[in-house]
């Protein structure tokens, strides 16, 4: 059987240190290449810090979580931000583009981040992903010169710059009125169904939650239910 994306195992997650507070008590769940989650749960569940942890933004306190299988827990610092910046994108709920630079700059910040330089490939990459996404007609417009939807397009793009493993997202279309998030959430669908872009994403809306392939519901740091929706053919 082949390896899954994303193994988590047993993982827990406590903060403080006089008073321990323990947000995830004992995760285990895997995802296989290609598929389209969403983590739900009430609010205090525990999914964001999940979802951290998942992304490689923080380590759990126990337990293991595996990338194509390496062993996340036994990287240094270095080797972690290496790991993250080429293997994991992120969309956030505010979409976080430098003002000052143009939509295709911002696309190309991890490239930059990760090699210290941009090459004309790079700068092709941006492009063809800002054209991917609907935006080929914005390559060097300022955020502030973009709708809310258009904004959060171009973090989309700069997500896939590095031709990440997986995708994570979250409450990516919490912060745009409904059609702009609509768009947002159709165009995550397509990148997965066409491009096998493996997503997982952090909602609250559960009128998304149902279009996604997998629900992995949290309640109290637990894994509360963990479901397949069958999709309309």
């Amino acid at each position: 059987m082949a390896e899954p994306l994303l193994a988590v195992a047993g993982v827990t997650k406590d903060y403080g240190t006089a008073i321990v507070t323990r947000a995830l008590r004992g995760i285990d769940f895997s995802v296989e290449p290609g598929e389209f989650l969403a983590l739900t749960g009430p609010s205090g569940s525990g999914k964001s810090t999940l979802l951290n942890l998942i992304g490689l933004l923080d380590r759990p306190t126990s337990g293991r979580i595996a990338i194509r299988g390496t062993d996340t827990g036994s990287l240094d610092a270095d080797g972690l931000a290496r790991f993250r910046g080429r293997t994991i994108g992120f969309v956030f709920q505010f979409h976080h583009l430098l003002p000052a630079f143009s939509a295709t700059e911002n696309v190309l910040m991890p490239a930059f981040a990760d090699l210290g330089r941009i090459t004309e490939p790079m700068r092709a990459r941006a492009e063809s992903l800002l054209r991917s996404v609907g935006l080929g007609d914005r390559l060097d417009r300022k955020p502030s010169e973009l709708s809310g939807g258009q904004q959060q397009r171009v973090a989309i793009a700069r997500a896939l710059m590095m031709e990440p493993a997986l995708l994570l997202a979250d409450e990516p279309t919490g912060n745009l009125d409904q059609e702009s998030g609509e768009q947002v959430f159709q165009l995550l669908r397509r990148l997965n169904a066409e491009e096998g872009v493996t997503c997982a994403i952090v909602t609250h809306d559960d009128r998304l939650a149902v279009r996604c392939d997998r629900n992995i519901h949290l309640v109290d740091g637990l894994v509360d239910r963990d479901q397949r929706t069958p999709q309309p053919a």
